[in-house]
């Protein structure tokens, strides 16, 4: 396991962290379930350097847990 991280360390990695999530407008086009938006920070890192941090808006429902749509943002 450990030898693992070390290559992915080496090769990149996308590392993804929720901020927070809130209820959204709508209703589940597949269930009709209640929509919740989820806001999650990206960061590509290689040798542990940050090359990009991206902000984006994951939409996914409640009832069927789908994921809907991904919004990114600057």
């Amino acid at each position: 396991m450990e030898a693992a991280r070390a290559a992915m360390a080496w090769c990149g990695v996308e590392e993804e962290k929720e901020i927070g999530s809130r209820k959204a407008p709508g209703a589940c086009p597949r269930c009709g379930g209640a929509v919740v938006a989820t806001d999650v920070e990206s960061a590509r890192r290689i040798l542990c350097l940050p090359l990009c941090v991206r902000n984006k808006k994951k939409f996914s429902c409640t009832r069927c847990r789908r994921s809907l749509v991904a919004i990114y943002s600057n």
